[in-house]
Formats: structure tokens, C-alpha cells, sequence
């Protein structure tokens, strides 16, 4: 694995996102049925023997992506995608694509349950979208325009075609090297073809200074991001993701920083109802999300990871702390000439 880049961002450079203001009254909610958020069917798959590791499995292509391939964690992965539409206003892409220029090939990188594949598929009949990952996760019956691969986008890419939008949402941590993924991107897309990356800074924090530096959630961020660069998957790597683009030759770069509440503090219902997602999204598969960076990162038993979660999941839902974590996307387009 590649070290963590180098280079990152100055702080001063980032977009700052609007300031969220918390709600005084706790059982105040604008957020209707919270049913809906387990409800989506769990897509799971039995032609690969997956390696097993202290009760979870893993993909069969040794330690190339760190979070898990069950059932717990495919359910978590398509409640997010669902969180990341409502974060950025219910689109899937941040792109403004070119008015009356139709989309030939789509790549979508780390597809996962291929939710977000199939429901581009059918934004864009005229497109042909192909989902990528490195576990046979995805539904067996898709739209007639949508194909899975099993690839390890880390090797050097050998598609037979080139692309007109590569789509890489929540790879941080997936792979060390960045760098070389984005020239790959840039080397596998057609003159005037868009790159979108949309991640999370695993740093959480709070504007108002309500969350403790000593809390368990705070510390817990922390450790991941310790264990993360470790293992040489840096769990930041987001903010060097708009100069690593410049620097490969991508022109109108562009970056926007979102904002998800830890919890339902924000007053704004739209805000409250993302806090909600937020904490099932994270809180529910709290072990599958940190137990292969603790254990091989830290170097931490499972049974110590369990005790100190315990307290995590406990500030987790602490409205009194106003924790936020930024989530950007990034884009940029190859030149057309």
C-alpha cells in the first residue's frame, strides 16, 4: 500500500459548509416514519467462498478493501446510499452534465449492492452503465443497460472502452494510492468525460465545541483514523482529492462540503432527518464498520473493541453533542482537446 499523500489541502482552502443550528427541544421531530430506514432487503450472494474473520466475511482478494461483504453491511450500504442522495437534494451526481450531450458509458467504481448503478440506469436509458467492485454483491435482474465486474480497480485498469462519467462514492479506505486511481480515471475517460468523488473526512467534530476532545466518539474517530493510516488506507484522503485532480490535468474542478449531524440536534428539519440516517447508518453496523481496522490496525481484541463501542453507541445518540462530519464531492473534467 501506498503512504498517506503527501500533500493535502490547506484548511483554508476547503469550503466551509453553513453552520447547523441545533434544536432546543429533543422530542420536536420532522421526521415522520422512521420504518422506512429498515426496509431495504438485504442482497447477498453464495457463488464465492468469502474469508472469515472474526465472524464477518470479507471479499476473497486478501486485504484490498477492509470493510466487510454481509448481510449487516450491505443493508448499511444501501440505507447510505439513500442518505447520500437526501445530503446532496435527492440527485445522485453533483454533475451537471453537458446540455444535449448524451452519455454513452458510465463507470461506477465500488458499486456494492449496485443500487446507485441500476437507479442511474434508469435516469439514462441512452447510457450503457457498468458497476465495479471486488464482491459479487449485486441483484442477479438489473435494467437492460446495466453489466457488474468483479475488479480489483488497485491493478491497472484494462477496460476495452473508454468512459464519459466515472463515479467513485465512499472509497475512502478502499486503497492507499490516489494518486494513481485518478490518473487511472483520467487515462479511462473520454476528451470531455466527468470524474465525481464523493466521500467522508472521517474526522468528526463540532462547531460549537460540544463535543469533548475525551468523549468516546471523538476518540473513536480518532483510532479509526490512526489505524486507517496504519494500514495505508488513510481514512482523510478526501482532502487531497480536489489537488490530485488539478494536478493530473482535469479542468473545472470543483468541490462542495456537505454536512452530516451526528444525531437529529440540527433544527432544520431537513438537517434532523439526516442526523436520524446518520446514526443507523453508523450505529448499526458500529462493529463491522471498525473491528478490521482495530484488530489489524491497533492491534485491539474484539472483546475490547466491544466494550469501548458500547460507549461510542451511547454518545452516538447524545443530542447534546452537536458532532457533524463533513462529506464532499469533488468533480472535474478532462479536457476536451
Amino acid at each position: 500500500m501506498a503512504d498517506s499523500p503527501e500533500k493535502e489541502i490547506v484548511p483554508e482552502e476547503q469550503p466551509q459548509p453553513p453552520a447547523l443550528e441545533a434544536d432546543v427541544n429533543d422530542n420536536d421531530s420532522a421526521l415522520g416514519d422512521e420504518g422506512d430506514l429498515t426496509s431495504t432487503a438485504s442482497l447477498t450472494s453464495s457463488i464465492y467462498h468469502y474469508r472469515q474473520e472474526n465472524g464477518r466475511t470479507y471479499n476473497s482478494f486478501g486485504d484490498a478493501y477492509i470493510l466487510p461483504n454481509d448481510e449487516a453491511e450491505l443493508d448499511r450500504l444501501d440505507l447510505q446510499h439513500h442518505l447520500m442522495k437526501l445530503t446532496f437534494g435527492d440527485r445522485l451526481t453533483t454533475v451537471n452534465f453537458e446540455e444535449g450531450k448524451e452519455l454513452q458509458r458510465v463507470l461506477d467504481v465500488g458499486t456494492g449492492t449496485g443500487i446507485w448503478a441500476i437507479e442511474f440506469a434508469d435516469l439514462h436509458p441512452e447510457a450503457l452503465i457498468t458497476g465495479v467492485d471486488l464482491s459479487p454483491t449485486q441483484p442477479p435482474f438489473v435494467p437492460p443497460n446495466v453489466s457488474f465486474e468483479i475488479v480489483d480497480i488497485t491493478k491497472p485498469w484494462s477496460f476495452s472502452y473508454t468512459f464519459d462519467f466515472i463515479f467513485a462514492r465512499m472509497m475512502t479506505g478502499a486503497f492507499g494510492d490516489w494518486k494513481a486511481f485518478i490518473q487511472e480515471t483520467y487515462d479511462n475517460l473520454n476528451p470531455g468525460g466527468v470524474i465525481e468523488i464523493q466521500d467522508v473526512h472521517f474526522d468528526v467534530g463540532s462547531s460549537d465545541g460540544s463535543l469533548p476532545e475525551d468523549s468516546a466518539l471523538r476518540m473513536w474517530s480518532k483510532y479509526m483514523l490512526e489505524a486507517s493510516r496504519t494500514l495505508g488506507v488513510p481514512l482523510d484522503s478526501v482532502l487531497s482529492v480536489k489537488a490530485q485532480l488539478i494536478e493530473a490535468g482535469f479542468e473545472d474542478v470543483q468541490q462542495t462540503v456537505q454536512l452530516w449531524p451526528m444525531t437529529w440536534w440540527p433544527k432544520d428539519p431537513r438537517h434532523k432527518k439526516i442526523g436520524l440516517w446518520t446514526y443507523h447508518n453508523m450505529s448499526g453496523n458500529l462493529l463491522g464498520i471498525s473491528v478490521a481496522f482495530f484488530t489489524r490496525g491497533l492491534g485491539w481484541t474484539v472483546e475490547e473493541l466491544e466494550v469501548f463501542l458500547a460507549k461510542v453507541r451511547t454518545d452516538m445518540k447524545n443530542t447534546q453533542f452537536h458532532a457533524v462530519w463533513p462529506i464532499y464531492a469533488v468533480s472535474g473534467r478532462k479536457p476536451k482537446a
